[in-house]
């Protein structure tokens, strides 16, 4: 018998649908405690409380399965950059992320059924910046042998295109004082770093400490991936975006040191994080600054 506990909105959940002007979004968390509990009736889950504060597009909670399993439910609002999770959490297979029980996705929702990571201590709270440096590293050389034939992972390039007209378009309204010409060598490396990757692998593309969990089985898993299929270089980004005091102090000595421990070229990732910095510095103008250390000679 399927059990759903008092429904909860989680706080960031409930904050991020407040301010998002997307059609349908309000009406789908109007939805949602229906839509959990027909999910919990299909699994024949007893569900618990979700996890707070939470994220900002899904309801996500501890579940026990009738044979008495512990695993974690993950309601969704589908949206673009979440796009294949469900895809990339079965190439990977548990190899290094959290393993897929089921899915299934329907309307405005995808449903993930996921692995239970227990104690689920973030790398973030468990371990300094320099030693989750080794751990993010050795997670991404293990994602990055996935298998990718008959998956319809989408080309990074599609990312980088769509985030550097939206730079553009914010660029052209904002009072950013980002000087011109960084912005545009920037933008103008987005857009062309995905095609000269030397090999294509499948990405995590959001791995940072925050999104790595202790588990039993293994040390270390990743959760909450959002894949693209392109160059390895840029899957250390993330991880570098987060360590913000060391990536201001030194950002290429940061960048050459992940290198050095994924096996990257050192140039190609001070490019890659050069032209990331650019793209988020409207909303972050701390990172225009990182940009203009980074700018290339």
């Amino acid at each position: 018998m399927a059990n759903v506990a008092a429904f909860v909105v989680p706080v960031n959940l409930a904050d991020s649908v407040r301010a998002d002007p997307v059609p349908g979004r309000r009406d789908w968390l109007r939805l949602l405690p229906e839509i959990v509990g027909a999910q919990a009736e299909r699994w024949s889950l007893r569900v618990g409380e979700p996890y707070q504060p939470g994220g900002r597009c899904a309801w996500v909670a501890p579940v026990r399965d009738v044979a008495g399993q512990d695993l974690v439910l993950k309601v969704a609002w589908r949206h673009d950059e979440a796009a294949h999770e469900a895809d990339a959490l079965r190439a990977w297979a548990g190899q290094g992320a959290v393993r897929l029980h089921d899915s299934e996705v329907f309307g405005s929702t995808s449903v993930l059924l996921l692995e239970r990571c227990r104690p689920g201590t973030t790398l973030a709270q468990a371990l300094p910046e320099p030693e989750q440096d080794e751990v993010v590293a050795g997670l991404l050389r293990r994602l990055w042998v996935a298998p990718t034939a008959g998956f319809s992972f989408r080309p990074l390039q599609v990312m980088c295109d769509a985030w550097a007209a939206e730079f553009e378009e914010q660029l052209a309204v904002s009072a950013s004082r980002l000087d011109p010409g960084l912005a545009r060598a920037g933008i103008e490396l987005l857009r062309t770093l995905p095609a000269t990757a030397e090999r294509q692998v499948l990405l995590c593309t959001d791995l940072h400490a925050g999104n790595v969990l202790a588990a039993r089985g293994e040390p270390w898993l990743v959760i909450d991936p959002k894949p693209y299929l392109g160059d390895p270089t840029y899957d250390a980004l993330q991880h570098l975006l987060n360590c913000e005091e060391r990536l201001v102090a030194d950002p290429a000595g940061l960048a050459r040191r992940l290198a050095d421990l994924l096996g990257l070229d050192p140039d190609r990732l001070i490019c890659w994080l050069f032209a990331r910095c650019v793209q988020e510095s409207i909303d972050q103008p701390v990172l225009g600054e990182v940009a203009a250390h980074l700018a290339p000679g």
